[in-house]
């Protein structure tokens, strides 16, 4: 690799905001056609730094230098003029818009005073087929897969001639495909010439892709190294602090009598075409039910459907013995359900209420948070207090918004809440979606020990390791069915690999060990 002037170079960069110092003095070298990955915990200053990098926030000390000169970049526009293009874990991208028009918004080709589709369109094209994107012009956005977004948005740093790409969290909302797709696609860039800094905490994907790695710790710089003098264990220990366990223990428990029952369950989707067709399973006291799937095979229509946010068309739900199968959201929470929702921003959190607030979103309605119709704020407080020690979330205070967290932090408060109402059932979708492994061990914990209380848990996962490790039974889906159960120590990654792509173990055609 080149020793030339690093591509960028930060130096002693320092970012505080009120009650934490999110970067203290840190300092980085990125350099040409290299993949620099930046690992910490959930919080630990990651997008923080990268912001600054690409102008969302500017540094209160240090220097920032891009192919060896010093510069100030105070807005994307100018990290766009210095060829620095970010590709940020939540997407900004205008759903109705095709791919050319969010490519190309603000940067409009004129032909005299109209748009110039068609040569706009022609340049997406050829981008897309230059570093292996794949990416359909005329299509609209919200017809495309999430992972398909997420290569509209690296399009778009191409398309505005970006040398040096930041990926933030880029495989938080992908499936294993489209994980290991984008792998290809970063490496494509590379050999291109670009320089790519990657914000991530999972150590796979660090071992896998990255030349270099530097780890950062409550905002601090704990080492820099190259990739080939590291291996999972070390990394994960000097992001954490500590030593990290990557397998689950738990000792067997007996399941009790079903608490959830779910019998020839019919869900259409939001398109209004059949999503789950005739889906029936249980779920018993005492033990966790994971259910493997491929992305779109009904998952998101299952979870809506069990916690009331989507109609059903036939079957039944029932919980502890009663029906809830035309039940509301509240009706069914207070019949003894927890929900971890898939989307913390959609359906988890409200960005733009106090950390507190949300602790309650669910109970607010409750005697010991409400008097007469008027909120009792001090108990409301003491309560989120309370949650937030009790399972590690940080911020800074109770009331700083929900936006104002990292993503591992949100997911963490949400967690605490739905615990905290003792549930009969607790669903978990996507529950480590965007946690470091330490926040994972905590979660896999957590999940164990309503299961150990004797409680049902419902695990939604695309994380085939996830599923295997902590799961008592394993139930797949596939176009809407649940097409194999299996115990995990009797089966292997294989097996339930081909159920999930609708194939029987043994079946003709199917590939042997």
């Amino acid at each position: 690799m080149s020793e030339a002037v690093p591509v960028v170079e930060l130096r002693g960069i320092t970012k505080r905001f009120p009650g934490i110092v999110a970067n203290d003095a840190i300092s980085l070298k990125l350099r040409k056609g290299e993949i620099h990955a930046l690992l910490g915990e959930n919080g630990a200053g990651k997008s923080t730094l990268m912001n600054i990098v690409f102008g969302l926030y500017q540094p209160d000390e240090g220097h920032i230098l891009v192919q060896g000169k010093e510069v100030a970049i105070d807005s994307p526009n100018r990290a766009i003029e210095l060829g620095i293009g970010m590709v940020h874990q939540h997407f900004k991208l205008v759903q109705p818009f095709t791919v050319t028009e969010n490519i190309i918004l603000g940067m409009e080709p004129k032909k005299g005073v109209n748009i110039d589709y068609r040569a706009a369109q022609e340049k997406v094209k050829q981008i897309s087929e230059q570093y292996g994107l794949r990416v359909d012009p005329k299509a609209r956005v919200e017809d495309i897969s999430v992972g398909m977004q997420q290569r509209v948005e690296i399009l778009k740093t191409l398309y505005r001639g970006a040398e040096i790409l930041i990926f933030d969290e880029p495989t938080a909302v992908l499936t294993p495909q489209e994980i290991s797709e984008l792998m290809v696609i970063m490496r494509n860039l590379v050999q291109e010439g670009k320089s790519i800094i990657l914000i991530t905490h999972k150590l796979k994907e660090i071992m896998e892709i990255a030349d270099t790695v530097t780890i950062i710790r409550r905002g601090k710089v704990i080492d820099s190294l190259p990739i080939s003098g590291a291996n999972p264990r070390i990394l994960a220990e000097k992001m954490v602090g500590r030593d990290v366990s990557f397998k689950v223990t738990k000792e067997d428990v007996k399941a009790g009598e079903p608490v959830l029952q779910v019998k020839d369950l019919v869900v259409r989707s939001a398109q209004g075409l059949p999503a789950l067709k005739g889906l029936s399973f249980e779920v018993k006291a005492g033990e966790i039910l994971g259910i493997a799937g491929v992305d779109g095979n009904g998952q998101s229509e299952l979870i809506e459907a069990l916690t009331g946010l989507r109609s059903v068309d036939g079957g039944e739900v029932r919980l502890m013995g009663g029906d809830i199968t035309h039940h509301t959201p509240r009706q069914i929470s207070e019949a003894g359900l927890s929900h971890i929702p898939e989307d913390r921003h959609k359906h988890g959190l409200v960005l733009d209420f106090t950390m507190s607030e949300n602790m309650v979103l669910e109970t607010y309605f409750h005697p010991a948070y409400n008097k007469g119709g008027f909120l009792n704020y001090d108990a409301i407080d003491k309560h989120a207090e309370a949650l937030i020690k009790q399972f590690d979330v940080r911020t800074p205070s109770i009331y700083n918004k929900a936006r104002s967290l990292s993503g591992g932090n949100q997911q963490k408060a949400i967690i605490a809440r739905e615990i905290f109402k003792n549930p009969h059932l607790l669903i978990a979708a996507q529950p480590t979606r965007g946690l470091d492994v330490g926040a994972i061990e905590f979660v896999h914990r957590q999940l164990i020990e309503q299961r150990n209380k004797g409680k049902a848990v419902l695990l939604i996962s695309f994380e085939l390791d996830e599923i295997m490790n902590v799961s008592d039974r394993i139930a797949v889906i596939y176009e809407g069915q649940i097409v194999g159960e299996v115990l995990p120590k009797d089966t292997n990654d294989q097996e339930i690999g081909l159920l999930m792509a609708g194939s029987q173990p043994g079946e003709k055609g199917a590939p042997h060990e």
